[in-house]
């Protein structure tokens, strides 16, 4: 059983926000502040904020079904906490859900964008992919292309996917995976759309690693039935989705298992 959400509410109106443009081009902004409290950094996000019509997205609802995913797959990444907060933004309060996460870079490690990491250490016509490879990233990066896959996630750009270096200890190696927000139903915002929407739709995607095609990736990988190291079952629906039902529509949540379970199901007879 999960322990990752604060339903009580929680009054978090000191945090102060930047905007964060979206990248994936759809109305909005994204927000993100931090606390430092005890020497120890807290990064909270919010979903799509609209000035006009307040936080209109549940991207951060998505961190919290992806990170449950993840977990029961067995696949390293950032473990999110979701909370029910009142903030304030620009003079004005907001009761919403946001999600919070603890820094992953260990003591005295560096962080580089992947894409910026590439660019100064690839070889001449050495694909993205191949690269990570040489670099002995393999395994991350096929788990990354299959989760992506199944929660077809649209934003995993070079920026998405972080190097971490330790100068002192010439230690090099990838971050967990972090921000899946823009994924699964994310564009949806009402019971029609969720309804309408095509679970097996492959939508383009803004990825760093091989083509804007979430299935066309999977190619990438050889042994595509080694890349879990756990089965995902039916009966795990219960623990994913385990506290969100007074947060997320009934429609939504059946909706979002049957896209994540269906993919899952296709991507093991691939």
């Amino acid at each position: 059983m999960f322990d990752d959400i604060i339903l009580k509410q929680q009054d978090l109106t000191y945090l102060k926000w930047s905007h964060i443009r979206n990248s994936s081009g759809t109305a909005g902004t994204f927000l993100k502040s931090q606390s430092n409290l005890k020497g120890e950094k807290k990064y909270y996000k919010l979903s799509n904020f609209d000035a006009a019509k307040g936080i209109i997205g549940h991207e951060c609802i998505n961190e919290i079904i992806v990170d449950r995913l993840l977990t029961i797959l067995g696949v390293e990444h950032l473990n999110y906490e979701l909370i029910n907060a009142i903030i304030e933004i620009e003079g004005k309060e907001y009761n919403t859900f946001l999600c919070a996460s603890y820094d992953f870079k260990n003591k005295n490690e560096s962080k580089v964008a992947l894409d910026d990491y590439y660019r100064l250490n690839a070889n001449p016509g050495e694909s993205h992919y191949d690269f990570c490879k040489r670099n002995g990233w393999q395994k991350q990066i096929n788990e990354m292309i299959a989760v992506d896959y199944l929660i077809l996630n649209r934003d995993r750009h070079g920026a998405n996917i972080e190097v971490l270096r330790n100068s002192g200890l010439k230690t090099l190696r990838l971050s967990p995976l972090f921000d899946h927000g823009l994924s699964l139903l994310y564009s949806c915002n009402s019971e029609e759309e969720y309804k309408n929407f095509d679970i097996r739709k492959d939508i383009p995607c803004n990825n760093f690693i091989g083509s804007k095609s979430c299935e066309d990736n999977l190619k990438l990988i050889n042994d595509k039935r080694s890349v879990f190291a756990n089965k995902l079952k039916e009966s795990d629906k219960k623990q994913i989705f385990n506290g969100l039902e007074g947060v997320l529509s009934k429609t939504l949540i059946n909706k979002i298992w049957d896209m994540i379970y269906t993919r899952y199901k296709a991507y093991e007879n691939l």
